[in-house]
Formats: structure tokens, C-alpha cells, sequence
């Protein structure tokens, strides 16, 4: 009998959640998806220091000569998450997902000028932009970058995605791929109920995704659905047949070993057609729509916060490492 994987395979795209390179070779997933708290946890590890050198270096040279130390930190930044995304597409297939700074999530301006740059530094190793996803906050100003992103012909991931108005609006603006936070929104209904556990069907976080895979499929929206962030296979299992699932090795691992038939749960060719509303959210429908979820509001600003927090502690890793570069080569002249 073949593995729960292998069956969730055939139905749904599943893709890695990380920026591990052996974990990618061990499952060979057709797409990748990456975060800075990712990215934080690959450059922490002895066997990526190399590649940490290499985006040091590279952002030396690409910098006018005396640059400051904070320059070169922001420049490694952008140039450490395309060289790990640059090793993936090795590996992979298909698409990887590099994430714009979480700092810019409320500046539509800066999303747009930092995601070119990083389809501009792919170009670079000769890597084409329909091979990324630029990942950015489903924050009104990161949808409305995302939609100016688009019209260019870059392909975007709008992630820290909570509740139905987010969603929406990503379709009507005609994003690539939304990333709708399952396990988050678990964690939330938990703390807030006091219940340790829920059943599959009656977890919120997989009835938030089925909700909106469903609208997508009676509408007719080209936006793919993928849902991200699993706290247990169950999860998993619910939403085989959603367009993509991004599943962490740990789970991946889990689901190669277990046996058993897997029940396609999520399937565009019977949804039902019941002539709901076509939704519209304007800027003011959209701030209302998410003041009014608590849940979607307090988990998109504890998750900008978070990839914040970790793209600081990278930049210290980066100058920490920076530091020690230049001791050595002074040493070394002496």
C-alpha cells in the first residue's frame, strides 16, 4: 500500500517548509517555501557557514567602496535569502518562495522596491523570476504591492494569511498564491477556549482554508490556495486535494511512514455551485473586516513581529560572522 505521502502527492502539491537543503533532497518536493525564521534556523547550522561567506562577500562587492557596516548587513540580508533559495532551485523542480523584509509590511513603496531587488539578484545567476515567488504580509499595503508585483509579471505568495477578507482580496487582486495559516489559527482558538484538541473536520484553521478553497473554486479565481503552518497530520489530512500544502520535514517524515488510504477532502470538480455573494473589499472594508476578526488581527501583527525578531537576530548572526572574517584576514596579514 502506498504511504499517506505518496497519496496526498497525487492530489495536492505538496511543498517543503524549509530552508534546510538535505531536507529538500530527502523528500524532493516540487516547490519550496522559505521564511526568515527559516532561514535564521539554516544559517545557525556549521554546514551553511560557507554559504553564509559567500553572501558576505558578494554584497562586498556589490557595494560602492566605504560602505558602513550597517550597509553591508542590510545588503547580506537580501543576498543570503536568494543564496539559499538559489541552492533550492537546484534541488527542486519548481518554485521557491524568498520573503520580503517583514519591516516593510505596511509600506506598499518599499515591498515593490525590495522585491524587484530580489528578482534582480536572481537574474543575476541566471535564474528566471517565473521560477520565484516573492513572499510578502497579507497586509492592505502588502496586497496592493503584490498587485503592482503582478501586473510586472512577478509572481507573489501573500502569506500571514488569517481570515476570509485577506484571502478575497488577494483573488480579486489577482495574486499568484495565498498561504492561509492553519496551525496559527489553531493555536489562537486554543489559548481562547481552553480546549487542548480539536477533531479534524472541526479544527478552525481547516475550516477557515476549506471555506475559502471552495469560494475560489465556485468563483472561478486562477489565485492557488496553500495552506501553511500544521500543528498535527490531522490537519494535513483535511485538506488533501487543496491546491498546495507547505509541511514541515518533521510532518513530511511522519506522513512518508504512515499507511493507510488517504480521502481526497478538498476537490474543484465537486464544488458546489450556490451563487454566494462576490465579495469586494475596499481599504476601509478590508481594516474594518480585520479589526473586527481578533484572531486574524492579533496573529498577522504577533507574525510580522516575529519574522521581524528574526530577521534582527540574522543580521547579528551576519555581522557576528562579518566580524569574525575581517579578524582573521588582519591576523592573517600580520
Amino acid at each position: 500500500m502506498k504511504s499517506i505521502l505518496e497519496q496526498l502527492s497525487s492530489m495536492t502539491v505538496v511543498v517543503a517548509d524549509t530552508g534546510d537543503l538535505d531536507s529538500i533532497k530527502k523528500f524532493q518536493p516540487r516547490d519550496a517555501t522559505t521564511n526568515p525564521s527559516l532561514i535564521l534556523a539554516a544559517a545557525k547550522n556549521p554546514d551553511y557557514v560557507k554559504l553564509i561567506d559567500k553572501a558576505l562577500e558578494s554584497s562586498e562587492n556589490a557595494l560602492p567602496q566605504g560602505f558602513s557596516e550597517v550597509e553591508l548587513i542590510k545588503e547580506t540580508i537580501d543576498q543570503v535569502s536568494v543564496f539559499f533559495g538559489k541552492e533550492i532551485l537546484k534541488i527542486i523542480s519548481g518554485r521557491v518562495s524568498t520573503e520580503v523584509d517583514a519591516r516593510l509590511s505596511f509600506d506598499t513603496e518599499a515591498t515593490v522596491k525590495k522585491a524587484r531587488k530580489l528578482i534582480n539578484l536572481y537574474k543575476n545567476f541566471g535564474i528566471e523570476k517565473e521560477r520565484i515567488l516573492i513572499k510578502i504580509a497579507a497586509t492592505w499595503e502588502g496586497i496592493k504591492a503584490a498587485e503592482i508585483l503582478e501586473k510586472e509579471g512577478i509572481k507573489c505568495n501573500l502569506t500571514l494569511l488569517f481570515n476570509f477578507c485577506q484571502a478575497v482580496t488577494c483573488a480579486n487582486s489577482k495574486i499568484t498564491l495565498i498561504s492561509p495559516f492553519v496551525g496559527r489559527i489553531l493555536d489562537w482558538h486554543k489559548a481562547k477556549t481552553g480546549k487542548t484538541s480539536f477533531i479534524g473536520a472541526e479544527d478552525p484553521g481547516v475550516i477557515s482554508v476549506t471555506q475559502i478553497y471552495n469560494y475560489f473554486k465556485e468563483k472561478g479565481f486562477k489565485t492557488e490556495v496553500m495552506g501553511a503552518s500544521f500543528r498535527n497530520l490531522d490537519e494535513i489530512k483535511e485538506l488533501a486535494g487543496c491546491d498546495l500544502l507547505t509541511i514541515a520535514p518533521k510532518f513530511l517524515e511522519e506522513l512518508k511512514k504512515e499507511k493507510g488510504v488517504l480521502i481526497k477532502k478538498l476537490d474543484a470538480t465537486s464544488t458546489l455551485i450556490n451563487n454566494s455573494i462576490d465579495y469586494k473589499f475596499e481599504e476601509k472594508d478590508f481594516r474594518l473586516s480585520m479589526l473586527e476578526d481578533q484572531m486574524a488581527s492579533e496573529k498577522l501583527s504577533e507574525g510580522i513581529t516575529g519574522f521581524s525578531k528574526a530577521i534582527e537576530e540574522l543580521e547579528e548572526l551576519l555581522l557576528e560572522r562579518f566580524s569574525e572574517i575581517k579578524n582573521h584576514k588582519l591576523i592573517s596579514a600580520n
